[in-house]
């Protein structure tokens, strides 16, 4: 309704159930020539941008493992979003987003998947565990959970050391890496809720009249609703 009547948009993440209305948002925005913009704030966050720039200029080397979790428990309520499976509850959506954010915003897309879950009784994943495989034997162990709570941590294994995103990875954090026996605790500010970022960001959208974002493109919108898609099908999970 919103992108119909010309009004920009900033959605929550998951952008959407599937890759189907993902395509019809997108289409729709394009139509009318009107801003839409996923709202994942991890890739907007100070320590984010510092992990992908590492990363990508191989400070450490090639990333050889990348561990990412996020887990807490949450006893079950049918009627609470959480668990609900009309509005797309459990573990995958609402939370296991984040780690498969991390593969894909410093892997890429996995050449092959592998992926398996409990659930709970109405039938929404409980906990799922998921592996990205990639060429050279590089992988991504990947976790999400209702059932425990869990460190919730985003660890690089490189070739010269290790990257780790301290607890709550997804959120304003701090990094510690270790290379050449010794470690080192970086902090980024934190003057505000973390939505801030992604927020300027997109107010600088509107004001530069842009339609999409550099950042968090369609096209990256596109790849993590397709993974998720296949991790739906791996695990039999159908809303």
């Amino acid at each position: 309704m919103c992108l119909e009547n010309e009004i920009a948009v900033l959605c929550e993440k998951p952008f959407a159930i599937d890759a189907g209305e993902v395509n019809e948002m997108i289409a729709k925005a394009k139509e009318k020539n009107i801003l839409l913009m996923e709202a994942l704030w991890t890739y907007f966050l100070p320590h984010y941008q510092f992990v992908l720039n590492t990363v990508k200029d191989k400070t450490y080397g090639k990333v050889l493992k990348l561990e990412a979790d996020f887990g807490f428990y949450r006893a079950f309520d049918n009627s609470s979003r959480l668990f609900n499976k009309t509005l797309g509850g459990g573990s995958l959506l609402d939370i296991g987003i984040y780690p498969i954010f991390a593969a894909l915003s410093t892997l890429g897309i996995p050449n092959s998947i592998n992926a398996k879950a409990t659930k709970f009784k109405n039938g929404v994943d409980s906990s799922c565990c998921i592996t990205f495989n990639y060429k050279n034997d590089v992988t991504a162990i990947l976790k999400s959970t209702l059932l425990e709570d869990t460190p919730t941590h985003a660890i690089f294994h490189c070739e010269k050391g290790i990257i780790k995103i301290n607890t709550q990875f997804h959120a304003p954090s701090n990094v510690t890496i270790t290379s050449n026996g010794k470690e080192e605790t970086i902090s980024f500010p934190n003057d505000a809720i973390g939505y801030k970022y992604e927020t300027l960001h997109f107010n600088d959208l509107i004001r530069q009249e842009k339609k999409e974002s550099n950042i968090m493109s369609f096209e990256f919108s596109k790849q993590l609703i397709k993974t998720l898609d296949d991790v739906k099908s791996l695990i039999k999970l159908q809303y």
